[in-house]
């Protein structure tokens, strides 16, 4: 079961940012005096009382009394609150809203407050800035929302946030069971805008199954469509385009990329498209790395491939920039494809089932004591501090992503360079193209 996700919604300069960081115990939201600092969407994995769950840092609801966020295109303030309060709540398991006890209720709180009360969706109602007795005096007032319990709590001295972690946790649904997978391969198609993933999919389903069309951010939910090939059952699933940072709209669109994000955590391997009129960009690099933070398999797919010169020079021009760009995954395959004409789209799906099929690779705990063994007398391990690391025993672990765990006598010792060395002895040997490998270590007596 995927972990539960609570959006923390609120309008700007409520502090959403800074009571985020709290939360997680980690500055990763940037935190401003200016409204409307946050413009990507972040989230993070907490914990709290032995129950893990997926926290998301929103932009701020538009307060037509205060200054809209840079960059805010001119519109009905009714149409702006509901598209970004309905995203948050059709998305979220439980949504955190959080208000200014110092600034008291404004309008757009109670136009949120009715839309989050009809929708059912467990609610939890926290008023932040209450750093004295006065303010948290005020904060009484939001009751008048209809939201159930106020939690007073101050961000940044950290007051109440237990109590509010309690009533988060409270609220969410119950774990249960992970049941099995009734499909042979999930293979998530990401990309830019406007790199042609809806067209990847209609060749691929062999049908209109996505809306194409050629202004960027067409697609927002990501769309599930089920295909047969050689008698195996495979998902694809068509993601929103990823924007570069700082350029994602506010309201849906961000949401878009947590569910991009979430489409990972349930797919064996992404097929990561680029445009071959445009060249790899950063953003292309920027969204393999979340396919790599997932540890999904990758299949790079550079389109419109029939839009270009596509003689020796250039293509071998291409797979040097490749290579170049993605050096941190030198296990990564790729293939020029046409979205609009077919060429090699089957090919990249095929390349993709095989990915599949390497990660369901298991390797005897024999044959890896055997590499363990060899690759240490080979290469032994830096000493630290003139103390001898020594490796005890290595196994495979049952995991969606290839695991394998080293017990060794002082595990953080190891340096990250003996650990790339020995993830390159595992790929010489034994294979798994084109997916990210997770390497363990733990104390030889755990």
């Amino acid at each position: 079961m995927a972990r539960a996700l609570v959006a923390v919604v609120g309008r700007p300069n409520v502090g959403k940012s800074t009571l985020f960081n709290r939360l997680i115990g980690d500055r990763v939201a940037i935190v401003e005096d200016e409204p409307g600092t946050t413009r990507d969407r972040l989230y993070a994995t907490t914990e709290w009382r032995g129950r893990e769950f997926t926290l998301v840092d929103t932009g701020g609801l538009v307060d037509p009394g205060g200054p809209r966020p840079p960059r805010e295109p001119p519109q009905d303030l009714e149409d702006s609150v509901r598209r970004q309060a309905e995203a948050a709540i059709d998305e979220a398991d439980v949504v955190l809203f959080v208000v200014d006890a110092q600034a008291g209720i404004i309008p757009v709180e109670h136009d949120v407050a009715d839309r989050l009360r009809r929708s059912r969706k467990p609610v939890v109602l926290a008023a932040n800035k209450t750093d004295s007795w006065r303010s948290e005096a005020q904060a009484a007032e939001f009751y008048s929302l209809g939201l159930g319990d106020l939690h007073t709590v101050s961000a940044i001295q950290g007051t109440g946030t237990g109590d509010l972690l309690d009533a988060i946790v409270s609220r969410l649904p119950k774990e249960q069971e992970a049941t099995p997978e009734t499909t042979d391969v999930r293979i998530a198609i990401l990309g830019r805008p406007n790199v042609g993933k809806s067209s990847f999919l209609n060749t691929l389903a062999r049908e209109e199954r996505a809306v194409v069309n050629e202004q960027p951010g067409t697609t927002r939910d990501t769309v599930d469509t089920v295909i047969e090939r050689q008698g195996r059952r495979i998902v694809l699933v068509d993601t929103a385009g990823i924007r570069r940072r700082g350029r994602i709209d506010e309201g849906i669109e961000k949401f878009a990329l947590l569910r991009t994000v979430r489409a990972l955590e349930r797919a064996d391997v992404a097929i990561l498209l680029t445009d071959a009129t445009e060249g790899l960009t950063a953003q292309d690099v920027h969204i393999a790395g979340y396919a790599l933070e997932a540890f999904v398999g990758l299949v790079l797919a550079v389109n419109k491939w029939d839009l270009v010169d596509r003689g020796a020079e250039t293509t071998a021009a291409v797979e040097r920039e490749i290579a170049r760009e993605f050096h941190f995954a030198p296990w990564l395959g790729h293939r020029f494809v046409s979205a609009k004409t077919g060429r090699g789209v089957e090919e990249a799906l095929a390349d993709a089932v095989a990915v599949s099929d390497e990660r369901r690779r298991r390797i005897s705990t024999a044959d890896l004591h055997k590499l363990l063994v060899e690759a240490v007398a080979a290469h032994p391990p830096p000493t630290d501090k003139g103390r001898e690391v020594r490796f005890h025993h290595v196994t495979q672990a049952k995991a969606p992503a290839p695991t394998f765990v080293f017990f060794v006598d002082r595990p953080a010792a190891v340096h990250f360079s003996y650990v790339r060395y020995l993830e390159n002895e595992i790929r010489r040997r034994f294979g798994f193209h084109g997916t990210p490998l997770r390497i363990e270590l733990r104390g030889a007596r755990e």
